[in-house]
């Protein structure tokens, strides 16, 4: 039983060791330069998509500080 206990503990800490990476990877934005290959190869128009997505990020500016127009 103890066996089962240490190994369902170690499981348990490599997913949410994971889990974590995955949430950073996500947020810095660095997951399309280590994923691209294989997303092209099983998902050819997902470069069309990623490309879109990096046009829409350069066009959008984020508001600037004091600018009212945008607080609700």
């Amino acid at each position: 039983m103890t066996g089962f206990l240490i190994f369902a503990v170690v499981l348990g800490a490599l997913l949410w060791a994971f889990a974590r990476f995955g949430a950073w990877v996500k947020r810095k934005g660095i997951g399309g330069g280590i994923m691209g290959p294989i997303d092209e190869a099983w998902h050819p128009s997902a470069e069309r998509f990623r490309r879109e997505t990096v046009i829409h990020e350069q066009r959008v500016l984020p508001p600037r500080p004091g600018d009212d127009r945008f607080t609700p």
